[in-house]
């Protein structure tokens, strides 16, 4: 784009609005305009200069203020609507296995949950198109700064402290007068300026004076922060740097830690105590009267094991690193990882115990334990008898299709299928056999009894790691930096300048807070004996006010 040579001799990118020497307006509309726009101080923006390649395109898409907040509202409103079902780290079912996932979201909500989990809402933290939204908020943020940041810098760097006549009649607070003595007001008022802690240039017969330009950086402070901050929330999608992983394991289980290559887990053993009436004080005493028992401590007694460095991968060859105690609030902590006690359950079924008696005699042949985690297929039993294990269902939930059916591999309602084979029946007869429930398909004679169960507790860990905690951390801190640096400091600039004779031009701007502005320069004023000044948006207000009453 050509350049814009302004009357002074010097030449402006293209798209600028005030000159960047004197400070004539270069545009139409900046001409028409009784108060001229000092946001960025009038310099080119590539914006609003380049729009003709596709680099310029996307340039222009991602500075746009509409577009940064409509992405804003995108990221909100998707955070939102994660919160209406539970994550998945909450869901109390095998989070490797996705037909699991869909089955509790559509049992328990319907076609909602069901469309819930095939949009990702279920794990909303960790799916592509929410990463997406955050990786092109940071690129509206960097991009709208870019476009911003750099035009005014160079504005402010290089401005200059003789201003064009135009630019200071265009300022919202604007005066012109006759004076005494010019020379002698323009000392008097660098005197008081420099007094006021005012950084002061004096140049041909005119003065600048400011302070706090800083201030005009806090908002490019705040969204540096900002964008540490999205970059530590995108570092928590690279494996090893976050890790948010539940675990549920049985009393005697030992697993692998989810989200810990490597590491294994044994539960030994879970505890629970509860408070006495004994010792309980008044209030904790109402609420046993009320709710029966209330728990005091619970906690699960655990053993830590690691792979040998030389073992090969897939190997159970395992060292003991630790026995430790997980209770509420005081995790297991390894390797930058940390596993608290979160939860528990009591009483899952661990094992059955049956008998194979005959219905007639009542004659028993024998019992037989089935393990529910890992039931065999043939149970022995006395006097030739044997008893065949043909279909195991965990969970019991009915049939369909003429089948039984298990809606979870928990053993919350086991079922099986006997056939139950002895000397005077070796084909064998079927039977079906859940909790209060016996089916056959003819009348049998004999029938599998059920005779006792084993239980055991589950514990639930939550395994955590983050190592963007301090990105994070370092994010927020700058940002609430640059939140200080806008909202308490205020970048002002008052100009005085020789004009005809022995007249005196004063303007001044401010980004925020114009009273006190205009407070600082009726002391100049007052001291300096400069002509009287006008705050243009106090006349507006005022002839509005006028206006209506009219």
């Amino acid at each position: 784009m050509s350049k814009i040579k302004c009357q002074c001799g010097h030449d402006n990118p293209f798209g600028t609005v005030l000159c960047e020497k004197c400070g004539r307006p270069m545009t139409e509309e900046a001409k028409n305009s009784e108060v001229v726009d000092m946001r960025y101080e009038g310099s080119a923006r590539r914006s609003q200069t380049y729009k003709r390649s596709i680099i310029d395109k996307i340039w222009n898409f991602f500075s746009s203020v509409k577009i940064g907040v409509s992405i804003i509202i995108a990221v909100l409103a998707t955070s939102a609507i994660g919160t209406l079902f539970p994550q998945k780290f909450y869901v109390p079912v095998n989070q490797n296995s996705p037909a699991e996932m869909l089955a509790y979201y559509e049992r328990l909500y319907g076609f909602i949950g069901t469309l819930y989990y095939k949009l990702g809402f279920y794990d909303m933290y960790n799916s592509w198109w929410f990463k997406i939204l955050i990786g092109m908020l940071g690129t509206s943020i960097i991009i709208a700064s870019v476009d911003r940041v750099i035009p005014l810098y160079k504005s402010l760097k290089k401005q200059r402290t003789k201003r064009h006549t135009s630019f200071m009649k265009r300022q919202r607070i604007y005066g012109i007068g006759p004076t005494e003595n010019a020379d002698a007001s323009l000392a008097k008022a660098e005197e008081k300026l420099k007094g006021m802690k005012y950084n002061v240039k004096t140049e041909d017969g005119a003065i600048l004076a400011e302070k706090n330009r800083f201030s005009r950086w806090g908002p490019y402070v705040n969204h540096t922060g900002l964008i540490i901050f999205l970059f530590g929330i995108l570092l928590r999608g690279i494996p090893g740097f976050y890790v948010d992983e539940t675990m549920w394991i049985r009393e005697g289980e030992l697993r692998s830690i989810p989200g810990a290559p490597g590491y294994f887990l044994e539960n030994k053993g879970f505890s629970m105590e509860m408070y006495s009436k004994e010792e309980a004080d008044e209030v904790f005493g109402k609420a046993i009267d009320r709710v029966g028992s209330i728990v005091k401590s619970y906690q699960t007694d655990v053993s830590l094991y690691k792979n040998k460095e030389d073992s090969l991968p897939g190997s159970t060859d395992m060292e003991h690193v630790k026995d430790y105690p997980i209770i509420v609030n005081k995790p297991l902590k390894f390797d930058g990882y940390n596993i608290f006690q979160m939860d528990y359950r009591q009483g899952e079924l661990k094992s059955m115990t049956m008998e194979l008696i005959e219905k007639k005699t009542e004659k028993s042949f024998g019992q037989f334990t089935i393990d529910l985690d890992d039931p065999e297929g043939i149970y022995e039993l006395n006097d030739g008898a044997r008893v065949d294990l043909i279909g195991y269902y965990a969970d019991y939930d009915g049939v369909e299709n003429g089948e039984p059916v298990s809606k979870s591999p928990i053993p919350n309602n086991p079922a099986f299928i006997f056939n139950m084979i002895t000397p005077e029946k070796p084909k064998g007869e079927k039977s079906f056999v859940a909790i209060r429930q016996t089916l056959e398909t003819q009348e049998n004679a004999y029938k599998v009894k059920f005779v006792s169960a084993e239980t055991r507790d589950i514990s639930g860990l939550t395994i955590r790691k983050d190592k963007t905690l301090y990105v994070l951390l370092l994010g927020g801190l700058i940002f609430m930096i640059g939140v200080i640096q806008g909202s308490y400091w205020h970048h002002r600039r008052i100009w005085i300048q020789k004009g005809e004779g022995d007249e005196l031009l004063v303007a001044a701007h401010t980004n925020k807070n114009w009273f006190s502005l205009k407070k600082e320069l009726n002391t100049v004023k007052d001291f300096a004996g400069l002509p009287k000044y006008e705050d243009r948006q106090d006349n507006e207000s005022s002839a509005e006010e006028e206006e209506g009453v009219k």
